[in-house]
């Protein structure tokens, strides 16, 4: 079944409600690669109740499932994440039972054999009081399904990195049973877990989560530039550019202007940068 595009655009769930609590908050953080050395007593606010922490991302995770795209005509074979985008109205609560709104907000046609781009939003409101908690926009891009007639332009643009050199690099490190851990936060694709499966979709063995890179980022960027004050955070977006693999270590370039950070993610041994276009925006 082919995107009929009228269809797609009025996609839309509401009311769809969703609960966390402090251990799902540890295990995201741990996920991430928070937690390594358990005498660090910077990081262990992250993953232990006491004084708990929340790591803005986090937000990628506490409504898994819900969405909007569900019934679209997507060949779902050949979708891969394109981009994230977080905007946070206050930091995340350790535990909330939430209420997510989502729907489709855009899609655009690169043509026949080119694929598709489609990109969807979903409000996050804490239940118990009304607040409204972060709003998530999520770009996939369709490669199976180019040419459905929808339009050619208009389509978001990434964020434009600095031209100058980064003001520093950060180096986080990702471990070998990474993805087996990261998975129980809610993405549980074989992909990420099965070798068999990885190897008849084309790649050696399963790759990291992209959202679990996405999360690694925002660890490199608490941890170096910001002493450990994940409420600084009220943005966090990125293009995804290519895998990673559990036990890959992540380079993270970062660029410090006033109120935002600009970065990218590479993984050095490959020479491969594996997420792009990166923008941390800061209170204030």
């Amino acid at each position: 079944m082919a995107i009929n595009y009228d269809v797609l655009m009025g996609l839309k769930t509401s009311g769809q409600e969703f609960s966390y609590g402090d251990r799902e908050t540890m295990l995201y953080a741990l996920g991430i690669g928070f937690g390594r050395d358990p005498m660090d007593e910077k990081e262990l606010p992250f993953v232990y109740e006491k004084n708990l922490k929340t790591v803005p991302t986090l937000a990628t995770v506490i409504s898994w499932g819900a969405g909007a795209i569900g019934d679209s005509g997507i060949n779902y074979a050949m979708v891969v994440h394109g981009e994230q985008k977080l905007k946070l109205y206050k930091p995340l609560p350790v535990a909330a039972q939430i209420v997510t709104d989502s729907r489709v907000v855009g899609a655009w046609d690169k043509g026949e054999g080119k694929g598709a781009i489609i990109v969807t939003e979903t409000n996050i409101n804490e239940k118990k009081s009304g607040d409204k908690l972060c709003t998530l926009t999520s770009t996939i891009f369709a490669r199976g399904d180019g040419g459905f007639g929808g339009p050619r332009e208009g389509a978001p643009q990434p964020h434009a990195l600095p031209e100058r050199e980064p003001d520093m690099s950060v180096d986080a490190e990702t471990l070998p049973g990474q993805a087996l851990l990261y998975r129980l936060s809610g993405d549980r694709n074989p992909l990420h877990s099965d070798p068999e499966f990885a190897k008849a979709v084309g790649f050696p063995k399963p790759i990291l989560h992209g959202l679990c890179t996405y999360g690694t980022c925002c660890r490199a960027i608490i941890s170096k530039a910001l002493d450990y004050d994940p409420t600084q955070i009220t943005g966090f977006d990125v293009r995804f550019s290519a895998p990673v693999f559990p036990g890959d270590t992540i380079t993270v370039d970062l660029w410090k202007d006033k109120g935002v950070i600009s970065f990218r993610a590479r993984v050095k041994d490959r020479d491969a940068v594996v997420i792009n276009n990166g923008k941390c925006t800061l209170k204030g």
